[in-house]
């Protein structure tokens, strides 16, 4: 039997909402996508996130419209554990919050997608925005091929960055943590119909 990996989402439960982080001082960063990126960041400083939608505070969210994902220090224990060389953890204060929180950045870009299983695969054509030339626009079904990724517990995809992947035991953890505002998607296995 092979390894599984799932697409972290937004889970299906109330949210609570926080903004893409930005720097301390106020403003937002040049690059907010950054966290998205799979690469290790240089230090940004002290870094915050307003609460767009309050809520119930979640162990573990993806914030607005960048989805960085953001943890409490019980998550991010797991992925400090479980993962150390594939994530870089920032700390980052949320309006109205005593308790510790980071930015779960993954610093592993993976080429692992198996287009032939995903159900639906649509590619930026020539219009794409610049540097997306020959990326995904969006996959329905995504299917990687767990032989290819190296290793990492921690990921995200070549040429389609947005999804953020974590391995069987990384969700089995995160899920015994609780109170999470994220779901699980398999991208391992046959898929379903």
């Amino acid at each position: 039997m092979g390894r599984h990996f799932y697409w972290v989402g937004i889970a299906d439960v109330p949210q609570w909402v926080i903004r893409t982080p930005g720097p301390a001082v106020g403003g937002t960063f040049e690059e907010p996508w950054m966290f998205g990126d799979g690469r290790i960041l240089p230090s940004l400083g002290p870094i915050k996130a307003d609460v767009a939608h309050q809520g119930k505070s979640r162990a573990f969210v993806l914030s607005g419209i960048e989805q960085a994902p953001i943890a409490n220090e019980l998550v991010a224990n797991v992925f400090s554990t479980l993962a150390p060389g594939d994530v870089q953890l920032l700390p980052v204060s949320i309006e109205g919050e005593s308790e510790r929180y980071f930015v779960v950045n993954a610093t592993k870009v993976v080429d692992c997608i198996d287009e032939a299983w995903c159900r639906e695969v649509h590619h930026y054509d020539e219009d794409a925005p610049p540097g997306l030339e020959g990326e995904y626009n969006w996959i329905y079904g995504l299917r990687i091929d767990p032989s290819k990724t190296e290793g990492a517990q921690v990921f995200r995809l070549k040429k389609f960055k947005v999804a953020f992947i974590v391995s069987e035991d990384v969700k089995n953890a995160l899920e015994a943590v609780g109170n999470l505002g994220v779901s699980f998607e398999r991208v391992t296995g046959l898929p379903s119909t």
